[in-house]
């Protein structure tokens, strides 16, 4: 069954063996150490590049900077009044410490860091999601995550993921994350997601959101400079995305007096697409 579908869960395995989940759970622990497959909340997945994800501590020491001038673009997407929902990662995590200045903001999410980053921030409302915790990324996920977002409609949501390309859209490793986050995306009118350059042209297992569902994308401008990754900028205009390029802040510099200093550095857009900041939709949906 995991050859057959890429992953499946303990409830499933037990109802088509007919035993208990209890030995479900025993039987899956020694196929990993057998190199089998590989144990998740909730189930297992094949072992391999496209089930596996660095832990937080080490997503936290990856791409530092562009994360840092992802989060500055896409903060400027948001404005006062807004609701919005925010999906787990440390891209989304450095997004939210720049919201908590926002007046008026309503932020849904299933991310315990997300919380944590607009915890203190007076003028913001927090609203969580039920579910059960991933250790792993201090996430919310499951059944009852996903149940508490029934009904919600707000005006965008900015995610991120693993991987990211024109082919197969926004991917994640885990099964149970990838189903949380189509359930935030299916609440926003638009949707925004946030990926360094590193992530582009890469496919993980899951599938998030389609290109064609995607509304902008926010991604350094290192993404024009690797060939990879600008093969998929291109790609992904083609299907309609519009992409954003956040500009890394240069090294400071001594100037001497009578030099001007070097103009601030704008935002810069991909060939064909909107420059500047991306309006911010009129009115609360």
């Amino acid at each position: 069954m995991v050859r057959a579908n890429g992953a499946v869960s303990l409830r499933e395995l037990a109802r088509v063996v007919q035993t208990s989940e209890v030995t479900v759970r025993r039987d899956v622990r020694a196929l990993e150490a057998e190199g089998l497959l590989d144990r998740r909340h909730g189930g297992a997945v094949l072992p391999g590049g496209f089930s596996r994800e660095p832990g937080y501590p080490q997503k936290t020491h990856l791409a530092a900077a562009e994360k840092s001038a992802i989060a500055d673009l896409a903060a400027t997407m948001v404005a006062e009044g807004d609701a919005i929902v925010v999906g787990a990662g440390t891209t989304t995590q450095e997004l939210a410490r720049r919201l908590a200045r926002v007046p008026g903001l309503t932020v849904v999410t299933n991310s315990l860091l997300v919380a944590q980053a607009l915890a203190h921030a007076n003028r913001v409302e927090v609203v969580m999601t039920g579910g059960t915790l991933r250790g792993s990324n201090y996430a919310l996920v499951g059944s009852g995550a996903e149940q508490s977002l029934q009904g919600l409609r707000v005006t965008r949501a900015f995610i991120s993921g693993s991987g990211l390309s024109a082919e197969r859209g926004l991917s994640t490793t885990n099964m149970l994350s990838a189903s949380v986050d189509r359930a935030l995306v299916n609440a926003a009118a638009e949707v925004v997601v946030l990926a360094d350059h590193s992530k582009l042209g890469n496919d993980t297992m899951f599938q998030t959101v389609a290109s064609e569902a995607i509304t902008h994308l926010v991604t350094d401008e290192q993404a024009t400079l690797v060939e990879p990754a600008a093969r998929e900028l291109d790609a992904l205009a083609d299907c309609g995305v519009q992409v954003q390029l956040a500009p890394l802040t240069p090294p400071t510099s001594s100037f001497p007096a009578s030099s001007p200093q070097e103009a601030p550095r704008r935002p810069a857009t991909f060939p064909g697409q909107r420059r500047g900041p991306v309006p911010v939709a009129s009115g609360r949906r």
